[in-house]
């Protein structure tokens, strides 16, 4: 099916002949351990509760849900429930794992560990997808919640990761706009500049595969068509980017924000480049964003097995 809206991602992540199941990490928290009772009720993931078990009862009995049905393992240690679930998805266990009531530095750590972890074969980085309002089209936003300041080396690598997550959603040719705060190159005042026009040549030279990068770009000009024609700009990407780059954390982030805080959007966020999909909801994420992003990473593990 063509996925243009989220709730088609949550009808894609849906019917299968069996859910994939999804380890939450230190399980004893309510955000967290509804959105997996959430996803197990509309068909998309089964939960394998890993954590405080005596919280975790805790929570669903003020919930009034019964969770004696769901294989549990008592972790209460953080770090080791972390570690359990890397041992769940080396035995075939489980097929992702979500953070539940632990810090995303503590559960990264666990996964980059080159002995029991899961290391990516580059980097890993954050990826939201969302759909403007009036919009029938996906699009992605990275990275808001991993990388701080980037170099131009690791934004290539972000880049990646963000066409991984385009491709398995069906954007054959993704549009990439490697954001800044103007279109013109002023190195060395504005660094971000640089990188986003030699990340912009990597493309040209094939780096990227059936995808088109350009940047530096303003916002507007990525993503308004009204804008590019009251500015005469004329780019391949201009006004119908599927892909948004920030050139640093604190500007991914705030864009984040202000799509789910100033238009209440909800966002389907998952960290890529690990074999393991991660679920790494923010504490301010609406249980709509936390459910889409159980479909999200639900939905690519299929793909990864079909594809």
């Amino acid at each position: 099916m063509t996925i243009r809206t989220m709730e088609d991602l949550l009808s894609a992540a849906t019917g299968r002949e069996s859910m994939p199941r999804v380890a939450v990490a230190a399980s004893g928290q309510d955000v967290a351990l509804m959105a997996a009772l959430d996803a197990y009720q509309r068909g998309i993931a089964e939960p394998v509760l890993v954590g405080d078990l005596d919280k975790t009862r805790a929570i669903a009995e003020r919930a009034g849900t019964d969770i004696s049905k769901f294989e549990s393992h008592h972790e209460p240690e953080k770090a080791q429930a972390v570690q359990h679930c890397l041992k769940l998805f080396h035995a075939g266990d489980v097929a992702m794992m979500m953070k539940g009531n632990v810090n995303t530095d503590v559960l990264l750590k666990g996964v980059l560990n080159k002995e029991t972890g899961v290391p990516p074969t580059g980097i890993l980085s954050h990826v939201a997808v969302f759909c403007l309002p009036g919009e029938q089209r996906l699009r992605l936003l990275t990275d808001a919640g991993v990388n701080i300041s980037p170099n131009m080396q690791r934004k290539a690598e972000i880049v990646r990761n963000a066409l991984g997550v385009a491709h398995s959603l069906g954007i054959a040719k993704p549009k990439i706009a490697m954001l800044a705060a103007t279109e013109k190159v002023i190195y060395p005042a504005m660094p971000a500049t640089l990188d986003a026009q030699m990340v912009a040549r990597m493309s040209e030279q094939g780096e990227f595969g059936d995808a088109v990068v350009s940047g530096p770009m303003a916002l507007d000009l990525a993503v308004s068509p009204a804008a590019v024609a009251r500015k005469g700009f004329e780019d391949p990407v201009a006004g119908d980017a599927d892909i948004l780059v920030a050139p640093d954390i604190e500007s991914g982030n705030i864009l984040y924000k202000t799509l789910t805080s100033l238009l209440d959007l909800p966002l389907a966020g998952i960290v890529a480049g690990s074999r393991i999909p991660l679920i790494v909801p923010s504490r301010g994420d609406s249980d709509k964003s936390k459910l889409y992003a159980l479909a999200l990473a639900a939905y690519m593990t299929r793909e990864e097995r079909t594809g």
